[in-house]
């Protein structure tokens, strides 16, 4: 499927689906009815004692594989952990998407430690893309914003549609990425070995000397020498403030009524801070791309080997809020959509990964932040996930790392990164459909509803 089917398939199946709850609402349902379906069983905390039992152990197993393939992948794991603490521990739904994101947070974090001292496979580059970082960070987390909004409005059943459509799709083109990796790969690997055959007669003598000592050998970095390399302060400030613009609005907007003057002017504010941090950075991209196409350098800007013009740009910006969107829905940091777009726009697997994981540590410690102001979630429960998944992260990247080192192989990121965005679509599927069903049984209202009246 190329990326314009992909697309008429993501806007065909969203269309329908959300016309067809015109179809599936039933206006005669009293606002009571409308209100229990909006907040429904989920409307009271759960929150379960930390305490050593089986459902403990079945969540810290499940919750350190979820999170060392999700990080490793570029993912995050959401739609893995809010089903596993909704289904196994037993937390409400509200607690659960909280505490996925404290599991996400700490998950990315390892990585990102991981990976600062880790060099770039094949160039003399960080292997964090900061410009990507700044390009796509901001509408990341106005998405997350839009997202949390439209999970109040939007009926549980269509969330559910929309994800499975979306899950389904991306992890089959992420699939379909993989096997043409490996294909090549493979390809790549007999030529090598090819070369060295070549190098030796019938008679087992050598022909030609073809490997040289250089006169002038290549510098090994330490650890620390990597660490300073990979770290660029000037972006990483740039984006400290980008986090803590949206913090303080976020803060500030809870802290006001809801559908107020000021309510709306704060969250009207998102949209100038989004635009102008993205619109600086795409205006750099398209600046300096237009300038080496007139000089006939065709070196790629960064680590996206696409021509950065105005529709590409665009594209990259509603991608960014759609992942945003869905993280707000799902409770998940938004990488299920960054990781695989990244693999799409030509950015190298060990390269997406890293910097997908690094942009969902800065949106996912938003949440935490705001969600731990808001009392969402128990924090020794917390603390005790995101150990789980510090710990997962960090070996996650290792093991992963070494696999691809002995078998040259990079894209087993991308397998794994298919396979949790299909783990994802299976939980998150069950989860609602069982939860659409009993909603039917109880004739609740399975419309779009009210984003004031449901405050």
């Amino acid at each position: 499927m190329s990326t314009r089917g992909f697309v008429l398939y993501l806007l065909a199946g969203f269309s329908v689906a959300v016309l067809s709850v015109l179809f599936v609402s039933d206006k005669t349902y009293s606002n009571q009815t409308v209100l229990l379906s909006s907040y429904g069983s989920s409307s009271d905390k759960v929150w379960p004692k930390l305490e050593f039992n089986g459902k403990l152990v079945a969540a810290t197993v499940i919750g350190f594989l979820g999170s060392a393939c999700g990080t490793v992948g570029g993912v995050g794991g959401g739609a893995i952990f809010v089903p596993m603490l909704t289904l196994i521990v037993g937390f409400d739904t509200k607690s659960a998407a909280a505490l996925s994101k404290c599991m996400i947070m700490g998950a990315s974090v390892s990585s990102v430690w991981y990976n600062l001292r880790v060099p770039h496979p094949s160039r003399d580059v960080p292997i964090l893309d900061y410009d990507l970082a700044l390009l796509f960070q901001p509408m990341l987390m106005l998405g997350i914003t839009v997202g949390v909004a439209l999970s109040v409005v939007f009926p549980y059943w269509l969330i559910t549609v929309l994800i499975i459509i979306l899950f389904i799709g991306t992890s089959s083109r992420s699939f379909f990425k993989a096997l043409e990796m490996w294909n090549h790969e493979t390809i790549m690997k007999k030529e090598l070995a090819k070369q060295q055959e070549n190098t030796v007669n019938s008679r087992g003598e050598l022909l030609i000397d073809t490997e040289y000592e250089p006169l002038v050998p290549r510098e090994e970095k330490t650890e620390l020498q990597i660490l300073c390399f990979n770290l660029r302060w000037k972006r990483l400030l740039a984006l400290l403030v980008v986090w803590l613009s949206f913090l303080l609005l976020q803060i500030i907007k809870n802290n006001v009524a809801a559908c107020s003057t000021w309510y709306w002017v704060l969250f009207c504010l998102q949209f100038p801070i989004t635009l102008g941090v993205f619109g600086y950075e795409a205006i750099k991209l398209y600046k300096e791309h237009k300038k080496r196409m007139s000089t006939g350098n065709t070196e790629s800007i960064c680590e996206a080997s696409i021509a950065w013009t105005p529709l590409h740009l665009a594209f990259c910006a509603l991608c960014g809020l759609l992942g945003g969107t869905v993280g707000g829905l799902l409770g998940s940091g938004g990488g299920f959509i960054l990781g695989p777009l990244l693999l799409e726009i030509g950015v190298i697997p060990q390269v997406a990964s890293a910097t997908a994981t690094f942009v969902m540590m800065y949106s996912s410690s938003l949440s935490v932040v705001e969600f731990y102001l808001l009392k969402r979630f128990p924090v020794p429960f917390a603390l005790y996930l995101m150990a789980v998944s510090v710990v997962a992260g960090f070996w996650g990247q290792f093991l992963v790392r070494k696999l691809i080192t002995i078998l040259r192989r990079a894209s087993l990121i991308v397998f794994i990164l298919s396979g949790v965005i299909f783990a994802g679509a299976i939980t998150m599927g069950v989860v609602g459909i069982e939860k659409s069903i009993d909603m039917i049984h109880k004739h609740e209202f399975m419309g779009f509803l009210g984003f004031c009246s449901s405050q």
